[in-house]
């Protein structure tokens, strides 16, 4: 007998979606409302927001709101119509990628319309069946579906782990010498969950002994860190190393799309092998110009990434001096890892949010191991002194609620247990 497809839809929600019901529009798929920034609106109350991707705070700098505000009445939101390859090519794309390509010192890029297609394109591109994939396995979703793709061998090693990386690559080298063909190594510039650098220069230097090539998705490297923002390859002295780079605008830059850099070769193949952006309308001018505009400011207005730094350093040293365990991060995202259970955390962050006015990211189970609570905080340039004391407060105040049970009383008298 043949089951209703749907049957196991509706029996298993899955490790999040059984939260549903309890969860939705409070604690997953929140309605922030208002003008994007550190104050925000959320249910009625003025809150304190540590919960968006925006950097630089470019998202509503005069010069960019002015910038996008043009394109769109010079272009409306259609233009171009079509794919690159058929009908929606234009200067300003290719002045984009040239751009692009000069900041993080590469000979060329390709403008993709969103960074987790893109990356899953990229991965499928890139490889046929004879040739493995090595990659971390703390990799971002979009990775794992790319490698998911692959029809061939691909191994993981543990988490920034210079071990078993090696490991991996001796078993990689002897299966790529029986299929005839290569390998291909994936790590990020930063994890965006625990905020700790990819092991880049260690990686690079491994090419002396084992033939790879090496792809590198730098989301939230972008724009936060080297001398320039051309990201972590740049801080750690080895950009030249990495074969293919990868970014999203939907980070520093504020904006959709993404983009990947390398030399000229590899990009001119992937521009006729991509299919996520062979079968894809361009990228619209809205985008496109916008994010030019961005990268201008990126690169002339080094103080606007000083300025971030200055708040990452005063809220983690902040956070530190208080003996909260914010783990190895060494870059602007900054986790902060407590004992508890899924309905503990619920009950905390509902306390954070309409008690102390505090807006912030809950990661719980399956991202990260059962019994642990992470809160990430992203601070951005548009965050001030006064937010940053007035949320370590709020976290002085939450951790001795946690550690004498008030939070896991409250879950189990109002908290529906559904694990």
């Amino acid at each position: 007998m043949v089951k209703d497809l749907f049957e196991r839809i509706q029996q298993n929600k899955g490790p999040l979606g059984k939260w549903a019901s309890q969860a939705e529009g409070y604690y997953v798929f929140p309605k922030l409302e208002g003008e994007l920034g550190p104050r925000m609106d959320f249910h009625g109350k003025r809150i304190l927001n540590w919960s968006i991707n925006d950097y630089l705070g470019l998202a509503n700098h005069p010069e960019v709101r002015k910038a996008d505000a043009e394109a769109a009445q010079n272009w409306g939101a259609a233009y171009p119509m079509g794919a690159r390859m058929m009908s929606g090519h234009t200067k300003y794309h290719e002045q984009l990628e040239n751009e692009l390509a000069a900041f993080v010192q590469k000979e060329a890029a390709y403008l993709l319309n969103f960074g987790y297609q893109g990356m899953v394109s990229i991965i499928d591109a890139l490889v046929t069946k004879n040739d493995i994939i090595v990659y971390d396995v703390d990799s971002h979703a979009c990775i794992i579906d790319g490698v998911r793709l692959h029809m061939g061998k691909r191994f993981t090693y543990k988490h920034n782990d210079l071990e078993s990386m090696e490991k991996n690559l001796q078993r990689a080298t002897k299966m790529a010498t029986e299929t005839g063909g290569g390998i291909l190594f994936i790590t990020e510039g930063v994890f965006g969950m625990r905020g700790q650098q990819g092991k880049l220069k260690e990686i690079v230097a491994m090419k002396e002994k084992y033939n790879f090539r090496l792809l590198v998705d730098d989301a939230h490297g972008f724009g936060t860190l080297g001398k320039t923002g051309a990201g972590a390859g740049e801080e750690q002295g080895c950009q030249d190393g990495i074969d293919v780079y990868f970014s999203t605008f939907a980070k520093s830059m504020a904006n959709i799309g993404a983009f990947v850099a390398a030399d000229q070769d590899i990009i001119d193949y992937l521009k006729y092998n991509l299919r996520s952006q062979m079968f894809a309308k361009a990228l619209p001018m809205i985008q496109t110009i916008g994010s030019l505009k961005r990268l201008e400011i990126l690169r002339n207005s080094s103080e606007i990434k000083d300025k971030l730094w200055e708040n990452v350093n005063a809220l983690q040293n902040g956070l530190k001096d208080r003996g909260f365990n914010i783990g190895d991060t060494n870059t602007c995202i900054t986790p902060v890892y407590l004992e508890g259970s899924i309905p503990e955390a619920m009950v905390m962050v509902n306390d954070l949010r309409e008690n102390y006015g505090i807006f912030l990211s809950i990661v719980v189970y399956p991202v990260i191991p059962k019994g642990i609570i992470l809160l990430r905080m992203i601070p951005t340039a548009s965050h001030t002194m006064e937010d940053i004391n007035e949320t370590l407060a709020a976290f002085e105040a939450i951790r001795e609620k946690l550690t004498n049970g008030t939070y896991k009383a409250v879950a189990e008298a109002n908290v529906e247990n559904v694990e």
